[in-house]
């Protein structure tokens, strides 16, 4: 299914031609230049630099009318890669299987520097090792890469994943599912771990990146394509220097950003973000030197242990991957 999607996404490419917003005709009558960012989700603390920048003119310094568009059925990497988008959020697992079939998506910035998902289950569980998934209930999302990423970190205590149960639970929610379903599913720590918090209800966190330093991905990044870094690379420059400027802020100041990211989605809960935010301000740039630092061995390991469990079609190039240089010099 991957394989025909990423061929699907190709064939768009060359149909999309000159469909995105990179020429003059985009500028607007204030002088400047549109351009569009695809979330991955719903909008979440992971997003909030990209709001922080918009709220506080970071982008019109740098020439820019940045629209923050929420994805629809088409995810951000398609709309990026067919050029129907300039930027997008995306994942390394995405944007991995992308180029290995020669999608030229490229990552720009990591968003957040150490990858904070895992496996989650209700303290009462008592599940408190990979071991303890041995004849257990799994909520599966759907993707392959569960299933491996499991495997791999139940095999470092000779357990076996193949005693399992793994149940797709589609977009259900994780509380509604542990409660019914399942008693385990993966998450993302900053947003739902810290609603388990707000709720009271406590969970067994088993980080994936604890197992293995090829499972330390970077889990989102900032996305573009081949075609803009070529056509318009001043215009990535501006873009990924005014999203710096955002993540710096809200690592900085976590409390006004939260504000400002509620201001712009009023349907967030208000005391999740806040919550999450002030998690998540030591994990954006953490041990980096600057905010969106990405590694070369951070795409080589990743690529290898994806192709190690069988999960890549084609070649994969880390250093094509990703670039470092449109971040401001520090």
């Amino acid at each position: 299914m991957k394989k025909v999607l990423f061929i699907l996404l190709a064939v768009m490419m060359v149909l999309a031609g000159c469909s995105s917003s990179n020429d003059e005709s985009s500028k607007e009558g204030n002088g400047l230049k549109k351009v569009t960012v695809v979330l991955d989700w719903t909008p979440n603390t992971n997003h909030t630099g990209l709001y922080v920048a918009k709220e506080k003119g970071y982008f019109k310094e740098q020439g820019l009318d940045v629209e923050i568009v929420k994805p629809g059925e088409t995810g951000a990497d398609q709309l990026v890669a067919s050029g129907k988008a300039d930027f997008g959020i995306g994942y390394q697992e995405g944007l991995t299987q992308a180029r290995a079939q020669g999608v030229p998506l490229v990552s720009i910035a990591a968003i957040i520097q150490h990858n904070t998902s895992g496996f989650a289950s209700p303290a009462s569980k008592n599940m408190k090792s990979p071991k303890d998934f041995e004849g257990k209930k799994y909520g599966s999302y759907g993707s392959p890469v569960e299933e491996a990423i499991m495997k791999s970190i139940m095999e470092k205590e000779n357990a076996n994943v193949k005693k399992v149960d793994i149940l797709n639970i589609g977009d259900t929610d994780y509380f509604t599912a542990v409660k019914r379903d399942i008693d385990f599913a993966w998450i993302y720590y900053a947003w739902t771990g810290i609603e388990a918090e707000l709720r009271g209800e406590k969970l067994n966190m088993l980080y994936v990146k604890d197992y293995s330093d090829k499972l330390d991905y970077y889990t989102p990044v900032l996305t573009t394509s081949e075609k803009m870094i070529a056509k318009e690379p001043d215009t990535v420059k501006a873009f990924v220097a005014a999203v710096s400027k955002g993540y710096e802020f809200s690592i900085d100041h976590p409390d006004q950003a939260a504000d400002i990211l509620t201001k712009a989605e009023p349907d967030l809960d208000q005391e999740l973000v806040k919550k999450s935010q002030e998690w998540l301000a030591s994990k954006y740039q953490d041990d980096a030197k600057q905010w969106g630092l990405q590694k070369l061995s951070v795409w080589k390991d990743y690529g290898e242990w994806m192709k190690e469990n069988k999960l890549l079609e084609g070649d994969f190039n880390p250093e094509e991957a990703f670039t470092n240089d449109f971040l401001p010099k520090k």
